[in-house]
């Protein structure tokens, strides 16, 4: 097991207490590389027979992120709680760090990005996606006007809503069927992914962060459970079945 430099300070004893450690951002031994990034088999299989797909309907659909570790994570995290990284809310607007209690900043952060060791990109099973036909990734802001009216990834978007679940993607985070913001970007390759969130442990997690070095600590332990129910589960409802 590949552990996270942040957190090697857990015992052996305490890490046989944390069952499927990949979907902490633990493990990635149950990856593959694809192009420059590492997914499951299965995942990379999939999203190869779509992006040809895509490619015939005129949509060239790459990757711009797919797994991260626990470790890299909480870089993001703690970047942005302590005021390194801008923070956005639902629409895209500046929040000012300053004025935030911990709680606040809290909720603040996970409107955009997921707190370590509760990221779906931890799996391997999910990937944030552009048309590079119409942006380049060094342009891309992952932002919700590339994806909608006439932004670069608008067509896109359609086309992963009308499309995706032939191959075994769909759209976790939906208005209104998720505790995260709408993301037209990240599709999960849900015949596993729906396992590995059946899997999922607050228990766990709680753990990990009450031994990583993860900034606004106290205030997430207080809440971790609230937490966990609001961002790691509730998510959009996967498809029944494939058609892959």
């Amino acid at each position: 097991m590949r552990v996270a430099r942040q957190i090697e300070q857990l015992s052996k004893a305490q890490l046989t207490e944390i069952a499927h450690p990949a979907l902490y951002g633990l493990d990635e031994t149950h990856l593959v590389q694809f192009e420059q990034f590492l997914l499951t088999s299965a995942t990379a299989t999939a999203f190869k027979k779509m992006q040809q797909q895509a490619q015939s309907d005129g949509i060239n659909i790459q990757i711009c992120s797919a797994y991260r570790n626990f470790e890299r994570q909480m870089a993001i995290w703690n970047s942005k709680a302590q005021g390194k990284r801008p923070l956005l809310d639902i629409n895209n607007n500046p929040v000012h760090f300053a004025n935030l209690t911990d709680e606040q900043l809290v909720d603040a952060i996970l409107c955009w990005s997921a707190l370590p060791g509760a990221s779906r990109h931890h799996w391997g099973t999910d990937i944030d996606v552009f048309d590079a036909n119409n942006i380049s990734k060094a342009e891309l802001q992952l932002v919700t006007a590339e994806y909608i009216d006439n932004g670069p990834c608008a067509l896109l978007a359609q086309w992963l809503v009308d499309n995706a679940a032939r191959f075994g993607f769909y759209l976790p985070y939906q208005p209104d069927q998720s505790g995260v913001s709408p993301e037209a970007w990240h599709i999960s390759y849900y015949p596993e992914s729906s396992l590995f969130l059946s899997q999922y442990r607050a228990e766990s997690l709680r753990l990990l962060l009450s031994q990583a070095e993860i900034t606004l600590q106290s205030a997430l332990l207080k809440q971790l459970d609230k937490l966990v129910e609001h961002y790691v589960f509730y998510v959009a409802s996967a498809p029944k079945s494939s058609n892959k």
